[in-house]
């Protein structure tokens, strides 16, 4: 059955798939329907295993106004349904360059085709790998629902391993980072067991802001995979301002610099490995970061 507004399907006098062409329709339906959100698709079907879907599923990948990167005065506004491939063809600031290499890492092409920034930021994997990048943006992320709608940092939204604060009904619409550093230098480094369709075993996203005399004005380091949410070494952050922006910076990071992570061992790493590999990677990004002009 196909309405001029949007389509829905029925099996059994059941409405199971619903394909709203606009976000008022989308959470309309997500509301009336309690219905599970759609996007790209790539975590959504892999999640499943062998079992069908079941309840309806609200399909919002046709939603044309989620999807983009658009400059505002204060921000740049990231459509919750843009892709990976989008992110890494847009012409973003520097200070981005560390989420354009993140997404050259997410999966292979068709994976990068279509994965969307709020469907991976929703599945909240621990080793999801744009969240640490993103973190370092300070990004905020914008929740609509019938109800209105509300923002927070990102670095509140992500909760645990795969939990959020999204509540039914709502849709990721957007992602908000500040144009407060875009001409910092950037870098996003990761550990796989290969080189692309691998889950991380520690990744590191790092942003520095140089001053006129070559000295760190700001430090943003992020680490994913090394528990249960990505987290910001602030305390490290805070001690690097100052410091002089050259090859050798990453020496100033030190196994003490990292002890708020908490890893865990499993079948690609143990908590050992991934711990010194933190360090590691975080030594390195901030070498390549400081070096660069």
């Amino acid at each position: 059955m196909c309405s001029c507004r949007t389509l829905i399907l029925h099996f059994r006098g059941h409405s199971l798939y619903f394909r709203p062409n606009t976000l008022t329709e989308a959470i309309h339906t997500l509301a009336s329907s309690g219905g599970q959100v759609l996007a790209g698709g790539t975590d959504f079907f892999p999640s499943l295993g062998d079992r069908p879907v079941t309840g309806p599923v609200v399909d919002i990948s046709g939603l044309q106004e989620l999807k983009g990167v658009i400059r505002e005065p204060n921000y740049i506004r990231i459509g919750g349904l843009t892709t990976w491939t989008d992110i890494a063809k847009a012409p973003l600031p520097r200070c981005f360059d560390g989420l354009k290499a993140a997404a050259h890492e997410i999966g292979g092409i068709q994976i990068q085709n279509r994965g969307t920034v709020a469907g991976n930021l929703c599945n909240a994997s621990p080793a999801a790998d744009s969240v640490p990048p993103l973190l370092a943006l300070d990004a905020e992320v914008e929740l609509v629902s019938q109800a209105g709608t509300r923002r927070m940092p990102l670095a509140h939204f992500i909760i645990g391993n795969r939990k959020t604060l999204r509540q039914p009904g709502e849709i990721l619409s957007q992602i908000f980072v500040p144009r407060a550093i875009e001409d910092a230098a950037s870098t996003f480094v990761k550990l796989g067991a290969r080189r692309y369709l691998v889950i991380s075993i520690v990744m590191v996203a790092v942003v520095i802001q140089k001053d006129a005399a070559n000295c760190v004005r700001e430090a943003r380091i992020s680490v994913g995979s090394c528990s249960v949410v990505a987290r910001r070494l602030k305390e490290f952050e805070r001690s690097l301002i100052g410091a002089p922006s050259a090859v050798g910076l990453g020496s100033l990071a030190a196994a003490d610099h990292l002890k708020d992570l908490s890893p865990i061992g499993d079948v690609r790493a143990t908590a050992a490995y991934r711990r010194d590999a933190a360090l590691r990677l975080v030594q390195r990004a901030l070498d390549a970061c400081a070096g660069s002009s």
